[in-house]
């Protein structure tokens, strides 16, 4: 039997019409939240937890079919986990009378810090296997996206919890990562570590297409992210000195006069680019340099978090520099006839504007469409780009393209540009349900009404 919430939300709101009962904009919202409330809990929720939980091995399993049917070997990367902690310690909070999350979020915590926390060396291990031996990774034996997203998930269990533990481990892991990956000249982090923290520099040896040495955009955005989590159970000063230095490095220095983020720096902050070189170079390394959309709109989002978190009261810098970036999205990587942005473009030298490099639309960066559009819509409702319709356009468009209505959680890409995702693995260690679970709360929030920052 097909229930409302797996309606798309065009047919939601002519069945509400059809009822002849009046419904004014905010009725709309509120029902429109009510729609993505129950997916988000029996479609997203429902269908991982407790399915995923490892009471094996610890920990939880990453790797899904497309019905859900556990699959290979079962790597654990510290991302994915601290990933699950992260939505089950905010369902924890959202929803006190469903116990499974705090203990879920608390199974996967020990795993963390028994298993993912390096004990000779410290810092967390980029990937183990299944039960827990750490593995050799293409990404380096140690990241600094990798234990940001341990800080992340630590204080968001913290915050659910009261577990003094994971404040402990969340510090512990915050002054690892001073101590070895934070750079005291340049500001930053360095992204690629050896297993006793040693910084990985860049050489000769290293191919011109590898990210190896350089510093980042995704790293430090998802730092950004940790911080602010971090700050807010645990207001230290050098946390905040910490936070505030990602925001002014992100907003000021790897977004760029266009509106868009650089992929990739050197460790002064120099960008890499391969604008000037010919084409056949640019698509070489195309890993490295391009428009990356979805990234855009998802650090609007974290840079007014961030602001937020520190208390910085009418922040119109950020919320410029912010909405730039969208309306850059918006203007170069939005399919105005279907919904949702575009994975790729690129500035080629000698051609006017920007070219589409890769016309898919994966299910990351349409969840932080939904989110940031919903932001500037009510910051900015009377704004041409009438962030509002959009969202909702967005909205149907993942409803129609990304949900999986029939088995569960979000396709890994729209199946109206790539229908092989249909059948594609649901989970793996790259994907999990943060991005799309974070938004839903979110939108969620904003739609009824709540006051929510930023």
């Amino acid at each position: 039997m097909t229930t409302k919430a797996s309606l798309p939300i065009v047919l939601v709101l002519l069945f509400i019409t059809a009822c002849n009962k009046p419904v004014d904009q905010t009725d709309k919202k509120h029902q429109l939240a009510e729609v993505m409330e129950k997916h988000s809990r029996t479609e997203i929720l429902d269908k991982w937890y407790p399915l995923n939980i490892d009471k094996e091995d610890g920990g939880y399993l990453s790797t899904f079919t497309y019905d859900f049917k556990p699959t290979g070997e079962q790597d654990k990367m510290i991302v994915t986990q601290s990933r699950h902690i992260w939505t089950n310690a905010k369902a924890a909070e959202l929803y006190p009378d469903r116990p499974l999350h705090l203990e879920a979020a608390r199974h996967g915590f020990e795993f963390l810090r028994d298993v993912m926390w390096d004990k000779q060396f410290g810092g967390f291990h980029w990937l183990v296997d299944k039960k827990g031996k750490p593995k050799a990774s293409g990404q380096g034996e140690k990241t600094a996206y990798g234990n940001a997203f341990g800080i992340y998930a630590l204080a968001a269990y913290y915050k659910a919890s009261k577990d003094t533990a994971a404040l402990s481990l969340a510090r512990k892991a915050f002054a690892w990562m001073e101590f070895h990956s934070h750079d005291s000249i340049n500001k930053g982090y360095y992204q690629h570590l050896r297993r006793d923290g040693s910084i990985v520099s860049r050489d000769a040896s290293i191919a011109s297409t590898a990210e190896t040495g350089y510093k980042d955009q995704n790293s430090s955005i998802h730092l950004l992210e940790a911080l602010a989590e971090l700050y807010q159970i645990w207001p230290d000063p050098l946390v905040r000195e910490r936070l505030e230095e990602m925001l002014v490095l992100i907003r000021d220095t790897i977004t760029n006069s266009k509106g868009y983020l650089t992929l990739f720096l050197t460790p002064d902050w120099k960008p890499i680019s391969f604008a000037d070189q010919p084409d056949s170079i640019v698509n070489k390394h195309h890993g490295l340099d391009h428009v990356s959309f979805g990234h855009d709109v998802e650090t609007a989002f974290l840079m007014l978090e961030a602001s937020h978190v520190l208390g910085i009261e009418n922040d119109t810098l950020t919320m410029r520099k912010a909405k730039h970036m969208l309306d850059h999205s918006l203007a170069n990587g939005w399919d105005d006839k279907d919904g949702g942005f575009y994975d790729e473009g690129y500035y080629f030298k000698g051609k006017p504007g920007i070219t589409i490099t890769h016309d898919t639309k994966n299910w990351w960066a349409q969840a932080e469409g939904l989110n940031t559009l919903l932001l500037m819509s009510d910051h900015f409702p009377d704004d041409d780009h009438h962030y509002y319709e959009k969202f909702l356009k967005l909205w149907s468009y993942c409803d129609k393209n990304l949900i999986d209505h029939q088995y569960g959680d979000w396709f890994e890409g729209g199946i109206d540009k790539q229908p092989e995702k249909k059948t594609a693995l649901k989970g793996h260690i790259w994907k999990a349900n943060y991005h799309q679970y974070r938004s839903l709360i979110n939108c969620i929030k904003r739609l009824n009404g709540e006051e929510i920052h930023p």
